[in-house]
């Protein structure tokens, strides 16, 4: 008799969705050790699955991880991080993955519950963590926000990002180790380099004229490192409303102060700017688009801005141009 034409009874089918559902719970905390402990890399593991959620993580883990990591990141170039929403398929990707690195500080806003559950199961990492509480601005904006997420705006706190990122792939697979101290060390010493770079280029412009005004908060780190004033419509997070007296507000702080040129961002549509430009029209000052600035989220491939540091040095060479 053919054994799947056989009816089973109530009691065998809930003993087979029992034992899937044991299967399920397995498979899901295979990465967790007896103790509750993330388990480390094991020997015939041929590269580390790493998921990142925004692109400017995924390039930090590369240049640390090298050959030994596979990185895939689920916000793709444009996307605003604030405002993103995990598919089914950004599910499962996380739940494949033997590490996670994400912002943290609520950057990945709905999602940041979604992360906070996975850290129990299996090594997911803010790279934000190691950076000293004393120095993070505030986020008194958004619900729920302590500190303002845009860390990587100040070099300084992704070389502490870089660090948290060497750790975590340091306990997890002790046998490379030293590769990615390394690797951390290489990337550190371009990132210092970089801190300068962006230090001597702001100093081309006058003092007078140093004043950063774009769609939402972000710019906020880069503003207290470089020694700019910053100002956006928005606040740090692009979840945050705005309305007509934000425009005014904005328009005429560039009226009164002759400010010459405003910016764009490539995850936040430009209509908002361009209603603040078209009001300062109408009162007689001309402000202009200074350029486009990536600041949630890095470029396409081949922009000239898909790695965090030519992200950085577009923005800083966008910035200088029009404001000098």
């Amino acid at each position: 008799m053919n054994q799947s034409k056989i009816k089973k009874s109530p009691l065998q089918r809930v003993k087979m969705t029992l034992g899937v559902l044991a299967l399920i719970l397995v498979a899901a905390c295979s990465k967790v050790e007896g103790d509750g402990t993330p388990a480390t890399r094991g020997a015939e593991q041929e590269v580390i699955q790493v998921v990142t959620t925004t692109g400017m993580i995924a390039d930090l883990v590369k240049e640390i991880g090298g050959t030994e990591v596979n990185t895939v990141a689920l916000m793709q170039p444009g996307v605003d991080p604030h405002l993103f929403k995990a598919s089914q398929g950004d599910i499962q990707k996380l739940d494949k993955a033997d590490i996670i690195f994400y912002g943290g500080l609520h950057l990945e806003g709905k999602m940041t519950e979604i992360l906070e559950k996975l850290e129990r199961h299996k090594p997911t990492v803010p790279v934000s963590k190691d950076i000293d509480q004393a120095v993070l601005r505030s986020g008194a904006d958004i619900n729920g926000t302590q500190f303002d997420p845009h860390i990587w705006f100040d070099v300084k706190h992704w070389i502490s990002a870089a660090g948290t990122v060497r750790d975590t792939l340091s306990e997890y697979d002790p046998n490379h180790a030293d590769l990615y101290k390394q690797n951390a060390e290489a990337y550190i010493e371009k990132l210092n380099a970089l801190d300068a770079e962006v230090k001597e280029k702001i100093n081309e412009i006058p003092e007078s004229g140093r004043v950063l005004v774009t769609a939402h908060d972000a710019f906020g780190y880069f503003g207290d490192a470089y020694g700019m004033k910053v100002m956006g419509l928005q606040g740090i997070s692009t979840a945050a409303e705005y309305g007509s007296k934000d425009v005014s507000k904005l328009r005429d702080y560039l009226v009164e102060n002759k400010i010459k040129a405003v910016f764009v961002e490539s995850s936040v549509p430009p209509k908002a700017m361009e209603a603040v430009i078209a009001g300062a029209k109408e009162k007689g000052h001309i402000v202009k688009i200074g350029g486009e600035l990536y600041s949630d989220s890095m470029g396409e491939p081949g922009s000239g801005a898909d790695t965090y540091i030519t992200m950085v040095r577009h923005n800083v060479n966008t910035i200088v141009d029009a404001l000098k």
